[in-house]
Parts: structure tokens; sequence; C-alpha cells
């Protein structure tokens, strides 16, 4: 067991985040969830004796003070989407790069020495304005005199996830969904094994200054994804794959769309396979969850909620 750490997490209420406070809380560190906007009801969505501290994390100053005392930074920090309308990678600079770089910066005034920071696979490759702005702030954490090591998830799924989850609500509603970028390659990487790469590097000196792919053995492209998750969920579904042409105007309507679900920027992003080259849960012991091991009960299809989180609980 990890000796107990007073660790800051910046994104703590994300979907990575709400997992991994609370695996740290059980495994007895103090925690502190740094927020923008602290809202009445965050609480509730981590597990008790999670310490929410209200901070302006592009505020340098304020951000410092904040920092204080804590020994450990974890930045979860990341965005699939520009928040405004149209195709723009200010967004991205913002959330992935300035906000790097000012918590690196605060980080050392406030004499926080370990940085585990969120990336993604393929970081710095690519055309996408995601993947690039991933790897500028992987690039300014490597050039800092901290003691850091950097994650690169393929794509995440568990409960309540933004892939087979989503898909499944989709599908109960489309006979048919059409799907660009259908022939993309994904090596999806279980929530919880992202949660155990994070907790096992946080003491293990040989992860000092390292960087961890983290994807999973099973390979599939995006249309298999979607067979596969109307299959487990019993539906018969057509898959349309689109050609990229139209793939691309798709992507640039929905540019336009309030909350995008799909957008110019994930299009470029498709264009790249999420697909690893060093295995990087097996460099810290951890064997991959098989999809189809737990896929049934991700998207509700399983034995009951109880198994479920009876489950879910022994991972953790």
């Amino acid at each position: 067991m990890n000796t107990p750490r007073r660790i800051a997490v910046l994104g703590g209420t994300g979907y990575v985040g709400r997992a991994l406070v609370a695996r740290l809380l059980a495994d007895g560190h103090a925690v502190t969830v740094i927020s923008r906007n602290r809202a009445r009801h965050m609480e509730r969505l981590l597990a008790p004796g999670a310490n929410v501290r209200e901070c302006d994390v592009y505020d340098a100053t304020a951000l410092i003070a904040v920092l204080r005392g804590h020994d450990t930074a974890i930045n979860l920090v990341g965005i699939l989407n520009d928040p405004g309308i149209g195709d723009s990678r200010r967004g991205f600079e913002r959330a992935h790069v300035d906000l790097t770089r000012t918590l690196i910066a605060a980080c050392f005034q406030a004499g926080v020495h370990r940085l585990l920071q969120m990336s993604a696979l393929n970081a710095g490759r690519g055309r996408s304005h995601y993947l690039r702005t991933r790897g500028a702030a992987e690039d300014l954490v490597k050039a800092s005199q901290l003691d850091w090591t950097i994650f690169q998830p393929s794509v995440i799924f568990g409960h309540s996830d933004g892939l087979f989850c989503r898909f499944a609500a989709l599908l109960k509603l489309a006979p048919v969904l059409p799907l660009a970028r259908a022939s993309a390659k994904f090596a999806p990487v279980f929530l919880g094994d992202v949660v155990e790469a994070f907790t096992r590097t946080l003491d293990d000196r040989k992860a000092s200054r390292q960087t961890y792919e983290l994807y999973g053995s099973d390979v599939l492209t995006l249309a298999q994804i979607v067979r596969l998750t109307a299959r487990t969920l019993g539906l018969h579904r057509l898959v349309l794959p689109l050609p990229d042409v139209l793939g691309r105007v798709q992507a640039f309507w929905l540019d336009f769309v309030p909350g995008k679900p799909f957008s110019s920027d994930n299009y470029r992003s498709l264009l790249t396979d999420s697909v690893g080259g060093i295995d990087g849960l097996h460099r810290l012991g951890i064997a991959p969850t098989r999809i189809e091991a737990v896929l049934p009960d991700i998207v509700g299809a399983g034995d009951g909620r109880q198994a479920r989180l009876d489950r879910y609980r022994a991972r953790y």
C-alpha cells in the first residue's frame, strides 16, 4: 500500500476523477478536489471524505494558496470539444496547455513536487486540436523540474461511460446509425485499470519521469464497438459507415449544435487510430480487463444491479 499522501486533484468530479478520488480515499490518502465552480451538490458526486475547495485554477495566486500543504497534484482536466460554436482551438489551448503551465508554476511555488498528468494516447500526433494540445501540455510537464508521471489512455470504458453507454442510448432510439470514420481503431481501456495505474505509480520511484500508454487487449473498429453494443443489448440495428466526405460534412454541421455530439475535431482525432505501442498496463503489472467480461453490466444487460455493484466494489 502507498504511503498516505496529501493529494490535490484537478478534474476530480469528472468521469475518471470520481473513481480515482474514491480509490485514493479508500487507500487512506487525504484528498482535496479543486474546482472552479463549487456547486452545492458537488459533494454528492464524490466519495465521503473528499475536501472540496473552490478556486479559479487559471489564477496562479489562488491555485498556489490551495495547493500549499499538499505533496502531490493530479491533473485530470481535459475537454473533447471546444465549448464555443464552430471549430476552434482556443478552448483546447486553455484547458490543456494554459492550465498545465499554470499548475506547474503553482506546484513549484507551493512546494508540491509530485505531479500525475492525464494525457491521451497519440498525444502530439495527428491533426486534431485535442491531440496536439495534449502533446503540448506533455512537453511542458517533461520540461519541468517536478517529479512527474504521464498517462496516455485510449478511450476509457466503464459504467456510465461515454463510449458503450452513449452508443447504447442511441441504439435504443435509432434503427439505423450513420457513423463517421467507422473503420477507426481503438483499444479501449477499463476505468478500473486506469485508476489502478494512477495508484500504483504514486510512490513508485521507477514511475518517476515516465509515460505510460494505457490500452486494453481488445482492438476494435468504431463500427465493431457499435455492433458489439447492439448485440449485447439484444438489438438488431444497421450501422451505416459514412464516406469520409459525408463524415466531414456531418462533423461540420454538428460544430454548431449545442453540446456538440460530434465535431470537426472529433473527426480529425478519428483519423489517428487509438491503439498503443508500449503496453503501460503490462509495465505496471496490471492485467487488462476484457470488454466482453464487463460489457453486459456496463450497458445494463447483466445479471442485476447488486451483482454489478459487488463486482465494481471488489475492483476498488
